[in-house]
C-alpha cells in the first residue's frame, strides 16, 4: 500500500499532479491537447458504442419530425444509423409530422407498422437518408439540371431547382432548408414522405393477394344484347373472366340505357375497386408530374367513381396517362364542349392488362397492333419506335415515356408524352350525278328499210 501512495502505476505523485495542473491551467479543451490521431478514434469509437449528445440522431428526437423518430425506433434502425454516423455525415429528409399524422394515407400507415412488412419500413426510412453532408447551397442549379446520390437503402434519390427557387428531392418540395445542422450531419424538412417504387409495389401486391385469398372471384352478370337486360346467372368457373362485356358494364349515356352491372356494394363486387383507383391515382401524385391527369380523373369528371366499379366487377383496364406537359397543350375549346374531357380519356383507357413488357413484345412480334379503347369504335395503334413503344398516328404520337408507373394485376398505368386523338373520319364527299333526261324511244324501223333509208341519203334524197 506504500507503493501505490508514492506512486501511480510507475509514475511518481508530484510528477502526476504537475501533469494534472498544467491540463487545468491549460486554455484549450482537453481534446483539443491530444493528438489528433487520437481525436478521431476516441469520437469514432464514442459515436459506434454511444452516440454523442450533439449528434444529428439526437437531435432527430427533439425537433418538429419526432413522428419520423418514431418510426425509425420501430423499424430497429437505431443501431444502422448510428453505425453510419460513426464512419461518415449523413444527410436526413425528414417529413414533417403534419406529412405523416394527416396526410399519409391510413392504409398504407397501417401496412407499414404491421410486423410482416418490417423489411418494406426499413426500406422507405432508409430511402430517406443519404450517407453524404448536402447542404442546401450544393443543390444544382438550374443550368446543371438533376443530380444524383445513393441512399441507405441502395436506391437513388434526385435533387433539383424548381423555376420558383425551390429546392425539390424527388416529387417532395425542402419546406425547411437546413432545419438540424450538427458536426456529423443536417435535416433538411420536406413537405412530404418519399415512397420508393419497390415499397409501393410491395404494398400492392400484398394487398391484392389479400382481396384475391378472401373472396372466390365470380364472373359478371350476363347481360341481353337485344333487350340489354340482365339474364339469370350462369355458373362461370373461378377466375373466369367477366361475361359480360365491359362496354356494357361502362356507365349509360343519355342516349343510351342499359341495365348497368351491380355496383361495388352489390353481391358480385367482390374486388374494392374503389380502394385501387384511389391508390392509383395516389401513385400518379407521388411519382409526380401526372397531377393534371389525376385531376380530370377526380374533379373535371367522374371517371374515378366509374373505373372504380369496373374494376369491383372484376374487369382490367391498361390507362395510358399524358404527363403535366402534354396536358399544358390542350386548348381551352378541347375541353369546354360537354363530354369533351370524357372523351379524351375514354380514348386512353384500354379494356385489357397490358404491362411495358406485354406491349413491347406485340409491336415487335407484329408491327402494328390495335388497341380497343373505351371511345367506341376507335382503336388505338401502338408500334415499335426508338426501342419503346409509340401510340397513335404521325401528328398525334406519344412514346411511352414512363412504364409500368402502377401495376396490380387489374389496373395499369402507363406514361405517355403525348395526348392521343383518334383520326379524324373522313368527310364523305357528294358525287355530282347529272339529272335524268327522258328520252322518248324512236320507233324501230325494219332493216331492210334501214339499210335503203341510209343509201338515199347518201344521194341526198329524204326517205
Amino acid at each position: 500500500m506504500g507503493t501505490m501512495d508514492s506512486s501511480i502505476y510507475g509514475v511518481s505523485k508530484p510528477f502526476f499532479l504537475f501533469v494534472a495542473t498544467l491540463l487545468f491551467l491549460s486554455p484549450l479543451p482537453f481534446h483539443s491537447a491530444l493528438p489528433q490521431n487520437s481525436t478521431r478514434k476516441s469520437s469514432s469509437s464514442s459515436a459506434s458504442g454511444q452516440i454523442n449528445s450533439n449528434s444529428v440522431l439526437v437531435a432527430l428526437l427533439d425537433s418538429h419530425y419526432t413522428e419520423l423518430s418514431e418510426l425509425v425506433e420501430k423499424a430497429l434502425l437505431l443501431q444502422t444509423l448510428e453505425d453510419n454516423v460513426g464512419k461518415h455525415n449523413i444527410t436526413i429528409f425528414a417529413p414533417r409530422n403534419e406529412a405523416l399524422e394527416r396526410q399519409l394515407d391510413p392504409e398504407f400507415k397501417r401496412f407499414l407498422l404491421e410486423p410482416g412488412n418490417l423489411k418494406s419500413l426499413q426500406t422507405l426510412l432508409m430511402f430517406h437518408i443519404v450517407p453524404k453532408r448536402i447542404a442546401s447551397h450544393q443543390w444544382p442549379t438550374g443550368n446543371s439540371g438533376l443530380l444524383k446520390h445513393r441512399t441507405l437503402s441502395n436506391d437513388h434519390v434526385h435533387l433539383m431547382k424548381k423555376d420558383s427557387g425551390k429546392n425539390v428531392v424527388d416529387s417532395a418540395e425542402i419546406v425547411r432548408p437546413d432545419d438540424v445542422v450538427r458536426p456529423d450531419g443536417l435535416i433538411h424538412g420536406i413537405e412530404r414522405l418519399l415512397i420508393p417504387r419497390s415499397v409501393q409495389e410491395d404494398f400492392n401486391r400484398r394487398r391484392n393477394l389479400r382481396d384475391i385469398s378472401a373472396v372466390l372471384p365470380e364472373g359478371a352478370p350476363e347481360v341481353d344484347p337485344r333487350t340489354h337486360r340482365l339474364k339469370k346467372p350462369a355458373p362461370v368457373p373461378a377466375g373466369a373472366p367477366p361475361v359480360l362485356p365491359i362496354y356494357d358494364a361502362m356507365a349509360p349515356g343519355p342516349s343510351l340505357a342499359p341495365a348497368p352491372a351491380p355496383g361495388p356494394g352489390g353481391p358480385r363486387g367482390h374486388f374494392n375497386g374503389m380502394r385501387q383507383v384511389k391508390d392509383f391515382i395516389q401513385t400518379l401524385l407521388h411519382y409526380g408530374g401526372y397531377n393534371e391527369m389525376a385531376d380530370i380523373l377526380v374533379n373535371l369528371t367522374s371517371l374515378a367513381t366509374e373505373m372504380g366499379r369496373l374494376v369491383s366487377e372484376g374487369y382490367v383496364i391498361t390507362v395510358l396517362a399524358p404527363n403535366d406537359e402534354a396536358m399544358a397543350k390542350l386548348t381551352t375549346d378541347q375541353l369546354s364542349e360537354p363530354g369533351a374531357p370524357e372523351q379524351i380519356i375514354y380514348y386512353h383507357i384500354i379494356p385489357e392488362y397490358q404491362t411495358e413488357e406485354s406491349m413491347y413484345n406485340a409491336v415487335r412480334r407484329f408491327g402494328k397492333v390495335r388497341y380497343d379503347t373505351l371511345r367506341l369504335p376507335h382503336k388505338v395503334v401502338a408500334q415499335e419506335a426508338d426501342g419503346s413503344v409509340k401510340f397513335g398516328h404521325d401528328e398525334g404520337s406519344a412514346y411511352l415515356f414512363d412504364p409500368d408507373i402502377y401495376t396490380d394485376g387489374r389496373i395499369s398505368v402507363q406514361g405517355i408524352d403525348g395526348v392521343l386523338f383518334p383520326p379524324e373520319e373522313e368527310p364523305k364527299t357528294e358525287q355530282i350525278t347529272a339529272p335524268l333526261v327522258k328520252v322518248a324511244a324512236k320507233p324501230r324501223r325494219g332493216k331492210l328499210l334501214e339499210v335503203a333509208c341510209n343509201l338515199l341519203g347518201a344521194f341526198g334524197q329524204v326517205c
